[in-house]
């Protein structure tokens, strides 16, 4: 079996996912990597191999379980091993209930929410052989903080939020740990295309509302959620399983924009 433990991520070559690539390899991981975009993602395992880690691009469409099951299977067969899992992928189209397809809907629950439930399956069969693991869901505030515009991705991040829940209790004799990141706004593609009837883009205006929300003023950044994710894999948090971790500079507790808070008090608040 290899030393080094081992890694696999999805939706790697994303913002998020490729973040949570480099902070892996970084910190003495092999990386896995599974994601449709195979340029993507040949240039992320270029700036792994470049370093003591190794990676290991396995492209594909995660709608597609046999797939899924194929690149588990290769990173198994390639490193020996299989220490933690970042369900990472997600899919979502803006769009009301009142519009949105069947084929989108299933798209989307295929992607966020049976794939990593089949994925996990699958991960920790080699983890209990192992002795133990970590197998890590990022989920989003909008599991429970939602804006009406986008139904499926809502309803696929409140599953996977309860899936995780479900998991840690079936693993956790097994020594595997199961969680849920739930991050707020982060600054990446997918967090761009936010766009009006007529096609303009409202992405600076929704960033200019929302970070009069956040009580750290800004949008996240995918560095900052890849090493809340590299964290909760690690020894440093042992005895967490079954929960979720809010990533979201303090927005999800949040009432009032701060514009408001500073005409009330003026000394007190900045704009």
């Amino acid at each position: 079996m290899n030393d080094r433990p081992v890694v696999f991520i999805t939706g790697a070559a994303g913002g998020i996912g490729s973040a949570a690539s480099l902070e892996f390899a970084k910190r003495g991981y092999d990386v896995a990597m599974a994601d449709i975009n195979v340029e993507k993602l040949e240039d992320l395992a270029g700036k792994i191999n470049t370093g003591d880690a190794q990676a290991l691009p396995v492209p594909g469409d995660l709608s597609d379980l046999e797939y899924a099951k194929r690149a588990i299977d290769k990173t198994i067969e390639s490193f020996g091993r299989l220490d933690v899992l970042v369900n990472n992928a997600t899919w979502r189209e803006i769009v009301t209930m009142r519009t949105i397809s069947l084929e989108s809907w299933e798209k989307t629950m295929r992607v966020g929410v049976t794939a990593p439930a089949f994925l996990s399956r699958w991960a920790a069969t080699q983890m209990e052989k192992q002795g133990g693991g970590v197998i890590i869901n990022v989920s989003s505030i909008q599991s429970q903080s939602v804006a009406g515009i986008s139904p499926a991705y809502v309803a696929s991040k409140g599953a996977i939020d309860a899936l995780t829940y479900e998991l840690a209790t079936l693993w956790g004799p097994k020594g595997i740990r199961v969680l849920a990141v739930n991050p707020g706004a982060i600054d990446t593609d997918g967090s761009r295309d936010y766009e009006s009837d007529e096609g303009d883009n409202l992405t600076t205006e929704l960033r200019k509302w929302s970070e009069e929300m956040i009580p750290l003023r800004r949008w996240g950044r995918a560095e900052e959620i890849a090493r809340t994710i590299a964290m909760l894999a690690s020894e440093d948090a042992s005895y967490i399983t079954g929960t979720t971790i809010v990533a979201d500079g303090g927005v999800k507790m949040q009432f009032s924009p701060y514009p408001f808070k500073h005409q009330m008090f003026p000394e007190e608040y900045q704009p």
